[in-house]
């Protein structure tokens, strides 16, 4: 890898995390992430415990689907 290729991927980097960045208040306002059916969820007294495997496997496929698309040669 010679020096130009590593300041794309620098400066590509760069424009994903601006990119997050902004969209990151819309994104937390969406409500059905964190509430699908297969998210665990376990409250008793003052304990808590959330574990969300079905969001986690919803963004695993999509982020996969975006990195086949944009990284596919």
């Amino acid at each position: 890898m010679n020096v130009s290729e590593a300041a794309r991927i620098i400066i590509i980097l760069g424009a994903v995390l601006i990119a997050l960045g902004v969209m990151l208040p819309y994104v937390a306002k969406l409500d059905f992430f964190g509430k699908l059916p297969g998210d665990i969820k376990i409250e008793k007294g003052n304990f808590s415990f959330y574990f969300p495997i079905a969001t986690c496997i919803v963004l695993s496929i999509l982020l996969t689907l975006l990195g086949n698309l944009f990284f596919r040669k």
